[in-house]
């Protein structure tokens, strides 16, 4: 990848994806949907009519609220615009409601949030080196990667079919991992903070970005060798990534130790009663010793994403519980580093077809049976050809 000052892409053409994919979600909005559709329209309920003192506790519905206090604000904000599409899916005790209108409102949600995964993938476009560039628009990497990203196919049926908000979320991941391109640290910390308090399964790759801001910005000089000089660390620097850390997490969870319900909060993103202690212990102990160990070896940017990569691999692979969904977030970065060098393009096929093949469990209604082996093939196809012709 490029420094920042390499151009960015083209608006028509990145327009013309990103419309492009909006249409094809719109016409996805009658399809399935999963229980995630009934989780979140009761979290509309529980935050838009109940005081922040309950939010943790109401249990009325089997679905409670068990996402951090950050995304718990994003509901309550969607709740607002939602009572003049159907007052009704607001009521806690109308449990499965569905209407059209509660349709339409939560399909849109997803739709209108998404703007911000279209703005963190042309962020990611400026970062592209474009020495590969062939002659043709559709073989130069800014538009394979483009594609890759807006019309994932994982992300297309997890979240306008099996319905979720994870373009908002990989929307922060992605745009924070642009500005540590960027060089921009300071602002690719305060991003991931805020998304870990948006969704704390990120927990996952927090120690690629801890080693790396470390590594490259609170040691502030290298020998000639690429190797850390010691005696550069700023004390500075790493209290102003420690001052963000904690006015990110005070604003979060400030008004729940203020009510002394920081127990209860944590107990509902922690369910270790119902044996989720291994999923978030034994993967994170792996994710952190592999950080560890190709951190300390690897220097720069694409170092930081492989780690990221590996950090998210590990917890998916080493995990307990882990859902099906969890492999986009290695997926996604992946892409990344698809359109740089030949050798992780094949690794980026053989992880996208595997992984994104794994999700077919999700949809298991026969009208989507065609849906997802078409949308599938397309994407694959795309993939491999795109590829193939930027590496010949």
């Amino acid at each position: 990848m490029a420094a920042p000052g390499v151009a960015a892409c083209g608006g028509s053409w990145f327009s013309a994806l990103a419309l492009g994919v909006t249409l094809l979600k719109c016409l996805l909005i009658p399809t399935y949907h999963s229980t995630d559709f009934e989780v979140h329209r009761n979290w509309l309920a529980i935050t838009h009519s109940l005081p922040i003192s309950q939010w943790y506790y109401e249990a009325t519905s089997e679905w409670t609220l068990d996402y951090p206090p950050f995304f718990a604000w994003f509901e309550y904000a969607l709740s607002h615009v939602a009572k003049y599409f159907d007052q009704e899916m607001l009521n806690i005790h109308n449990l499965n409601y569905s209407s059209s209108r509660t349709l339409l409102f939560q399909r849109f949600s997803v739709i209108f949030t998404d703007a911000l995964f279209v703005y963190a993938v042309h962020e990611c476009c400026k970062c592209i080196d474009g020495k590969k560039a062939g002659k043709e628009l559709t073989e130069k990497p800014k538009f394979i990667l483009s594609v890759l990203l807006l019309w994932n196919f994982g992300l297309l049926i997890v979240d306008h079919i099996h319905f979720q908000y994870n373009g908002f979320l990989f929307g922060l991941m992605l745009l924070s991992i642009a500005r540590l391109f960027q060089k921009r640290h300071m602002e690719g910390a305060l991003l991931f903070a805020v998304l870990l308090h948006f969704k704390h399964i990120y927990l996952y790759v927090a120690p690629a970005y801890g080693i790396y801001l470390l590594r490259s910005y609170c040691f502030t000089a290298n020998k000639p060798d690429g190797s850390i000089r010691w005696n550069s660390f700023s004390f500075i620097r790493l209290i102003s990534l420690g001052l963000i850390v904690f006015l990110v997490s005070a604003l979060s969870l400030g008004p729940f130790l203020a009510l002394n319900q920081l127990p209860q909060v944590l107990s509902r993103l922690f369910p270790f009663k119902r044996g989720l202690c291994h999923a978030y212990w034994a993967p994170n102990f792996w994710a952190l010793y592999n950080a560890l160990d190709k951190v300390l070896s690897v220097i720069g940017p694409r170092g930081f994403l492989r780690c990221l990569i590996l950090c998210a691999l590990s917890s998916f692979l080493f995990g307990w519980h882990v859902h099906e969904k969890a492999i986009l977030l290695a997926v996604l970065p992946m892409s990344l580093l698809s359109v740089g060098k030949a050798g992780d393009a094949s690794i980026f096929l053989i992880l996208t077809t595997t992984g994104h093949y794994s999700l077919f469990p999700l949809l298991f209604t026969a009208p989507e049976l065609p849906i997802k082996i078409l949308l599938m093939l397309l994407f694959t196809i795309y993939s491999i050809s795109s590829l193939k012709t930027l590496f010949r």
